[in-house]
């Protein structure tokens, strides 16, 4: 091999990034994970670039016991965005440069406090889009709150679950109401 073919360890880990995680043992999605490690190739961020974002997502839409995995996948489309055009790579750096690089370990409180600054910002816009539009649309998350699909196909919902949404407290039958037929 031509040594000087060889790319030094740094720059290698610069220009290329990786988001890997555990799935908890106990949750909806270690059941539709084929094991509970799980990794994220990222084409056009850094590591920290997505970690940063993973932080970002997790506090536009904070599920406190949906894993990481799911939010992985806001993360993994919006680098393939920012691979396929250098204007969203390069809004999307700035946004993170904003934040500032503790952005990931700061309490949620803080968080909260940096993205209301930037609320009226492209990296906003695009971050909350993305998150929203991803991340519910998965079957990680459709798993989490217990969503089974589209119910057409298969009946309709009235006979079919229409009330086993598990993650709801039951409401108890003096304070819901009247009850049909009595």
């Amino acid at each position: 091999m031509n040594p000087k073919t060889l790319i030094p360890r740094r720059e290698f880990l610069g220009a290329s990034g990786v988001l890997t995680g555990l799935i908890a043992a106990g949750s909806p999605l270690a059941l539709l994970a084929p094991g509970r490690a799980w990794a994220l190739e990222l084409k056009a961020l850094s590591s920290s670039e997505g970690a940063t974002l993973m932080s970002v997502a997790r506090t536009l839409a904070p599920h406190d016991r949906l894993d990481d995995a799911a939010y992985a996948l806001v993360i993994q489309s919006v680098d393939a965005d920012a691979a396929r055009d250098p204007g969203t790579l390069t809004m999307l750096r700035e946004g993170i440069r904003r934040l500032g690089s503790s952005f990931a370990t700061e309490p949620e409180t803080a968080r909260v406090h940096a993205l209301t600054a930037l609320e009226g910002s492209d990296f906003f816009k695009t971050m909350r889009t993305k998150t929203l539009g991803v991340l519910y649309a998965t079957p990680m998350a459709y798993a989490y709150f217990g969503y089974e699909g589209e119910a057409f196909s298969k009946g309709g919902y009235l006979l079919r679950g229409f009330n086993d949404l598990h993650w709801l407290p039951e409401v108890p039958l003096a304070d819901s109401g009247p009850v049909p037929g009595a």
